[in-house]
């Protein structure tokens, strides 16, 4: 059972925990105030203990998370996720911005990053004179 008086930085907590992919991915999102700690701001090399309680703003989503272990290493995703909880607000704002961005994703059309070339363009006219038969 960890004891409360263990400490770690946040940068290597966030890191191991996998909500960022390198340390210096998660320091710059803590400079950049998308980490707060307790309802602060904070640095990257700021203690964070058992109970201490995170909120993490990620490409539009949100994360309001209670630190349940401090890791020794960095861990495989399954194991990441027991080492905080989730509150169940956070959890349903985050799966509504999720749909939202599906629906979102779903009403734009395609875009191609270049122009048609010769057999496109033929299967766009055939389909075009289709739907005017």
């Amino acid at each position: 059972m960890p004891d409360n008086t263990e400490r770690m930085r946040l940068d290597k907590w966030l890191w191991a925990a996998r909500f960022y992919k390198t340390r210096g991915l998660a320091g710059e999102a803590i400079e950049g105030g998308k980490v707060h700690l307790n309802g602060q701001r904070t640095k990257p090399g700021k203690d964070i203990r058992v109970g201490s309680r995170l909120e993490i703003n990620k490409e539009g989503l949100t994360w309001d998370i209670e630190v349940c272990v401090l890791p020794k290493q960095r861990r495989p995703a399954a194991e990441a996720r027991g080492f905080y909880t989730e509150t169940d607000e956070s959890q349903r704002r985050r799966e509504q911005m999720l749909e939202q961005l599906r629906t979102a994703r779903q009403a734009t059309p395609l875009q191609t990053a270049t122009k048609p070339n010769k057999r496109d363009r033929r299967l766009i006219h055939r389909f075009k004179e289709d739907s005017r038969r």
